[in-house]
């Protein structure tokens, strides 16, 4: 038997964070080159894989996102999952003043796409589709390229906090 439910409360913005917040993510830095040759880059926790053949990503970017209009006319965009020793790196990329990339070592892909140095895994990305959703957009993106370092542990975010992944014995390994 198990035991009553909670009581579930009232649908509001600060009720919707708090239990989105129960699900850990990954953090990933969107980037491209600007017009100029400076890079322009964001931070987001909403990226998923969506597809294998075609090969899509997504993420979803606030309406009210002062960066993603500077991003999503780029023929490219980079998309970076940051190792857990890049929580300062994710402050800055989420940081609505200075210079972003301050710090940062980054590349920049021929095709403009900014990737960031040390990531645990790199996308070279193209807008497939952009699809309008309540107060984001939810954009797919065809991943041109890519590479992966499973050695280095990505950065996890819960519950408003940036954490690592632990390993423990207790688990049974997945197939």
């Amino acid at each position: 038997m198990t035991a009553a439910p909670a009581e579930l409360r009232p649908l509001g913005q600060q009720e919707l964070r708090h239990a989105f917040g129960a699900f850990p993510s990954g953090v990933t830095a969107l980037a491209a080159l600007a017009d100029d040759g400076t890079p322009v880059g964001m931070a987001a926790s909403s990226f998923t894989s969506v597809s294998l053949d075609p090969p899509l990503v997504s993420v979803c970017v606030a309406h009210t996102s002062t960066t993603w209009p500077l991003l999503r006319d780029r023929a490219r965009i980079g998309v970076s999952v940051l190792g857990a020793h890049q929580a300062d790196a994710c402050r800055r990329l989420a940081s609505r003043d200075g210079d972003r990339f301050a710090g940062l070592n980054w590349i920049a892909a021929p095709d403009g796409a900014v990737l960031i140095d040390g990531a645990s895994a790199r996308f070279d990305c193209g807008i497939e589709r952009l699809v309008r959703a309540g107060d984001h957009d939810i954009v797919l993106l065809r991943v041109h390229e890519l590479d992966a370092d499973h050695a280095v542990a990505p950065l996890v975010f819960h519950a408003s906090r940036f954490h690592r992944l632990a390993t423990t014995d207790t688990l049974p390994e997945t197939p």
